[in-house]
């Protein structure tokens, strides 16, 4: 061993304060954005069979479920509407009085400091299950944009802090923004879904949403998982769109994806843990096979260090919990 030359990386690693000390990426409470799925009725709070701990929750249950999340020190929450009534036009996505309209506007009326994101997409409203208008069996690009844009302002309307569009058309950022700002909405942010791929960790949410498609898939719009610069290609049109934000979705499996995007644009990066990785580790757990705790705030790190500023989850009431 004489004259043996090596670092010694193992010093700063000799304890829990040390590790601190040098540690390079932090989860926070105001890093969470907690998603709700919202549904029309009274006294109903009904467990998402494939989301444990996910409720489908009533407008008469909305304050129990908002002051619980404030006091854990949540700042923001995504709101999924899911109506009592679809048809092929997705209508009451854009209604005044829509289930994610009233629950907006409930939410800003309890909380006004809490930052209320809505969804702005059709597949939760239409009677097909797609993101846009059908004709022929074929989702409409451009007849979908007004539709989205009344979606929007119709939000902004109700209270919404920023708009979330997640359905993949073409110019969809673009003709958002125009509408929200010939309505007089300057000021209301867009979170754009604008890197969202085709995959198969969102099973759990459609039965959350009810947005199940009715027929084919959604490949025609969402990217194919294989391709990396196309993300860079969709993150750039939105941004010179208008957008705000910039949401990578899924997360867990497209960290390469949150970094490139981090280190390509000057805007917010959200990555969201979607519902297969939720359910994934739920079903495990639950199991006994591993231990939540530590595999979910190591696995929500790593959103972090690859760049995320902010994660949409549905484990932000327990991260909460654990950072407190």
């Amino acid at each position: 061993m004489e004259n043996l030359q090596f670092a010694r990386h193992r010093r700063l690693r000799r304890s829990e304060n040390l590790r601190s000390m040098v540690r390079e990426t932090f989860l926070r409470k105001e890093d969470l954005i907690y998603p709700l799925f919202i549904v029309e009725g009274e006294n109903i709070k009904n467990p998402v069979a494939s989301m444990p701990g996910v409720y489908h929750i009533s407008l008469d249950l909305l304050k129990e479920e908002l002051t619980e999340v404030v006091g854990l020190g949540i700042k923001s929450i995504i709101l999924f509407g899911v109506p009592a009534e679809k048809n092929e036009l997705g209508t009451e996505a854009y209604n005044a009085n829509g289930i994610v309209q009233k629950a907006t506007r409930l939410a800003k009326e309890l909380f006004p400091e809490l930052v209320v994101v809505a969804d702005t997409c059709l597949c939760q409203y239409t009677s097909h299950g797609h993101c846009g208008i059908v004709e022929n069996g074929q989702i409409q690009n451009d007849p979908t944009l007004d539709l989205l844009a009344k979606t929007a302002v119709s939000q902004a309307e109700a209270g919404a802090d920023i708009i979330a569009p997640s359905n993949m058309m073409d110019g969809f950022v673009a003709a958002i923004r125009k509408g929200l700002d010939d309505a007089g909405y300057t000021d209301i942010p867009i979170m754009s879904y604008a890197v969202k791929y085709s995959s198969s960790f969102y099973g759990p949410f459609r039965d959350a949403a009810h947005s199940t498609p009715q027929f084919g898939d959604r490949k025609t719009y969402q990217m194919d998982p294989a391709n990396r610069r196309e993300a860079m290609r969709e993150a750039q049109s939105d941004i010179e769109e208008g957008a705000d934000f910039l949401i990578v979705k899924p997360a867990l499996s497209y960290l390469d994806i949150i970094r490139e995007v981090k280190d390509g644009f000057d805007a917010p990066v959200v990555a969201y843990n979607v519902s297969g990785e939720y359910s994934m580790i739920k079903a495990a757990a639950q199991n006994g096979w591993i231990d939540e705790q530590s595999i979910v705030m190591e696995k929500l790190t790593s959103m972090k260090r690859a760049g995320a500023d902010l994660i949409i989850t549905y484990f932000a009431k327990d991260v909460a919990n654990w950072l407190s």
